[in-house]
């Protein structure tokens, strides 16, 4: 699997990494759901360069998920605001919040505290199945090939001793 080609992969984690799969947009994505939408306070927030934010602001918008947005006209000046497209990797980011409130923490407790503003609970991110609700264990989920797989990509589907075979 070659990195630039990550976006062709018949895997939907590969193809989402090809957008996410570095340290500043991954940042970037949180600075976003954090309500950050100007260049000159991401690069403050952030400490990048501004070449490394230009670049993943532009394949954020070019990849639909972010929109530029003209705030001011005199001189011209943009915000980034969350598409669709961009609002559906919350649950991306908040799983890597859980795990790095559970497992990176140090013992002093995680860093944020997340509230669901419409029952006013503070809450743990957890996913859930979509047809039963019930929280998601990785012993108890079977993978099996989807409409999208393709002949190539059920190598995904075999255990790693059969993929070396073949």
């Amino acid at each position: 699997m070659k990195w630039k080609a990550l976006d062709a992969e018949p895997c939907s984690i590969a193809r989402t990494l090809s957008f996410v799969g570095d340290r500043w947009s991954l940042l970037v994505l949180r600075d976003c759901f954090l309500r950050v939408r100007r260049f000159e306070e991401f690069q403050r927030r952030l400490g990048v360069t501004r070449h490394i934010l230009a670049d993943r602001l532009k394949r954020f918008v070019e990849a639909g998920i972010l929109s530029r947005v003209a705030y001011q006209t005199s001189p011209e000046r943009h915000e980034y605001v969350l598409t669709q497209k961009g609002l559906e990797l919350y649950p991306v980011l908040m799983a890597m919040a859980r795990w790095g409130d559970a497992w990176m923490d140090d013992g002093a407790g995680p860093p944020l505290r997340y509230r669901h503003r419409p029952c006013g609970h503070h809450f743990t991110p957890v996913m859930c199945c979509s047809e039963c609700g019930e929280p998601l264990d990785p012993r108890a989920v079977t993978v099996e090939p989807g409409p999208g797989l393709g002949a190539e990509g059920v190598k995904l589907l075999l255990p790693a001793r059969q993929n070396r075979a073949s």
